[in-house]
């Protein structure tokens, strides 16, 4: 007889982890998340925060998204990435990153109702955690993970409360494995990986100290300091990354792996920081440090029966491009509405089977994609002669070089733009944020050809209506002028369909689906005189279909189905689309 008894029992309270127990409890749907700690982050770790991700908080609540907003530096003052010799010395270059280049920011504008920000994750995950205990999570701190067992109706987990040493079990219909890059539950349940753990070491030093003189007329989240003889994470220079503008920062400084991991003191913290900031009288605050691998793993499977791993557990990678806790609350975002329709008896289990077809891809994607843009900075180190040796002078003299009024150092300058533009791929990829589309049984799309981006996937988010697509973000407008994007009207853990004003009837039908299949789904039809309207005719580009077609849309704002006109029996189209999409067959 277990201790405890729950629906769905979450491993770890981090970005992945709360933002499941948050949706889950938002969903109606008993929830215990455990942290092996007594409290959530300590360290600003993780902390770019993309559109789709803020869209996700949106869909929490307007008061989640504003509590974003209110603690997180705004997109403006993420400004451009600076490279520079130190930050009191000469400046190399600077690229507009983060959606800051005029026509990036137009693109965002365009691609979504919120904005790109940054969020540390001691703000982020407080937020998250609150929000889920707030509306029904039952969190139990100091309680750690230590063994689990599956059988045909759901897990037994035992756990250690470290308070009193004592073994405690907790049984679910289902186990959420969002415990870090270390998961032993994705350990336990014999899940396969691919890539290697520890190519590279780092460490991360924390301090307080006023930089503004610096920095604040170039604000930007990360300064990059070439600079003979620094080196962080293996690819050879320092980095000074913001955390508060701007007198918190973080500072990463690479150490050999192959070696035992450093000894951070205060003494040493100082040191680094007067080399990097540039300034040899510079007094810090160390807050903290703590040491880190570079890794390049990610689980080719995500689920194991009634047992899921999301987050760090799944994807293991640097932080570049800024994709981590970002595609950990993607990954909830996909799994919570899930595990609902599951528990309510709304779906059958194969809707779960669709987790991992649809986000290990992913997975796979961000870890390529983050370590690639390590090996990106390579072009500029060859723009500045930083390569082959370990000789300061010669490297120092190769830097100097670009000043000089010489046809070769015209090249080396034009080389260096070049490979600092480049750097796009890792500071400005909208597309790798914003262009993922599903391909399983989650979705329908009944021959329809997926389109081809006419533009680099990696850099442009495509807006398709196409089964699988995120939606495309439009305005809508009440009757009373107030605003509306199509993903507010969508998503809160329901399907939703969208229509015009010719598509009345498959309103009509969604209210009937709704009620003989029992699941939440509702329509909004879009034209003048109904209540919502798109006056911008935004929508009217983006859907795709007739004005007698459809989209339902999933409640994780992916287009589930869409019909281009409408049909003799929509009734018995909805019926047939959603009973494929939710395994109605294994459910009755």
């Amino acid at each position: 007889m277990a201790d405890i008894t729950t629906e769905i029992l979450i491993i770890g309270t981090g970005p992945a982890g709360s933002a499941t127990a948050a949706l889950l409890s938002t969903y109606g749907i008993d929830n215990i998340a455990i942290n092996r700690y007594r409290w959530l982050s300590n360290t600003p770790r993780a902390h770019i925060t993309n559109q789709r991700t803020m869209e996700v908080l949106r869909d929490l609540g307007r008061d989640v998204e504003k509590e974003a907003y209110l603690f997180a530096t705004e997109q403006d003052l993420m400004g451009e990435n600076i490279f520079c010799e130190s930050l009191a010395g000469e400046e190399i270059g600077r690229m507009k990153s983060w959606g800051n280049h005029p026509l990036s920011r137009a693109e965002h504008e365009l691609s979504s109702p919120t904005k790109m920000n940054d969020l540390p994750q001691t703000f982020m995950e407080p937020l998250l955690f609150k929000t889920a205990c707030s509306r029904g999570t039952q969190a139990r701190m100091s309680t750690e993970y230590l063994s689990h067992e599956q059988d045909a109706d759901g897990v037994t987990t035992t756990c250690l409360d470290r308070l009193t040493g004592k073994e405690i079990t907790i049984r679910s219909k289902f186990l959420v494995g969002a415990d870090g890059g270390n998961s032993k539950v994705a350990e336990h349940a014999g899940l396969p990986f691919e890539g290697q753990m520890g190519v590279s070491g780092s460490m991360n030093i924390l301090f307080r100290a006023d930089l503004s003189r610096f920095v604040a007329h170039r604000p930007s989240v990360l300064y990059w300091v070439m600079q003979p003889g620094a080196d962080v994470g293996g690819i050879g220079m320092g980095l000074v990354r913001m955390v508060r503008p701007w007198n918190e920062w973080l500072i990463v400084w690479g150490y050999d792996i192959n070696q035992p991991a450093p000894v951070v003191d205060a003494e040493f913290a100082t040191g680094v920081a007067r080399q990097l900031v540039g300034d040899p009288d510079l007094e810090i605050e160390l807050l903290s440090a703590n040491t880190w691998t570079v890794n390049n793993m990610y689980a080719t499977h995500m689920q194991r029966d009634r047992v899921f791993i999301m987050g760090d557990a799944a994807h293991r990678h640097p932080p570049s491009n800024g994709l981590g806790s970002n595609t950990s609350i993607q990954d909830a975002f996909n799994l919570a509405w899930k595990l609902a329709a599951v528990v309510r008896g709304e779906a059958g289990r194969g809707l779960l089977d669709t987790y991992s077809v649809e986000r290990a891809p992913i997975a796979r994607q961000i870890v390529t994609r983050a370590n690639q843009s390590i090996g990106e900075f390579g072009p500029i180190f060859e723009a500045l002669g930083m390569t082959g040796g370990t000789d300061v002078e010669k490297i120092k003299a190769s830097m100097d070089a670009r000043c000089d009024a010489t046809p070769a150092a015209e090249r080396q300058r034009e080389v260096l733009r070049q490979a600092i533009a480049f750097k796009k791929y890792e500071f400005d990829a909208h597309g790798v944020e914003m262009n993922q589309r599903y391909k399983s049984k989650g979705v329908v799309t009944d021959g329809q050809m997926e389109p081809s981006f006419d533009l680099d996937a990696e850099l442009h988010y495509q807006p398709t209506t196409w089964p699988g697509a995120r939606l495309p973000h439009a305005w809508l407008y009440d009757p009373n002028g107030r605003k509306h994007s199509t993903l507010d009207v969508t998503g809160k853990g329901r399907f939703t369909i969208l229509t015009g004003i010719a598509g009345e009837a498959w309103a009509m039908a969604a209210e009937k689906v709704a009620k003989s299949l029992g699941v939440p789904l509702v329509a909004n039809v879009i034209g003048p005189r109904r209540p919502l309207a798109d006056l911008e005719g935004s929508w009217a580009r983006a859907r795709e279909i007739t004005d007698s077609g459809c989209v339902l849309v999933r409640p994780d704002h992916h287009v589930a189905w869409r019909a281009e006109e409408m049909v003799a029996d929509p009734v018995a189209e909805l019926t047939r689309v959603l009973s494929a999409i939710l395994d109605r067959s294994a459910a009755a």
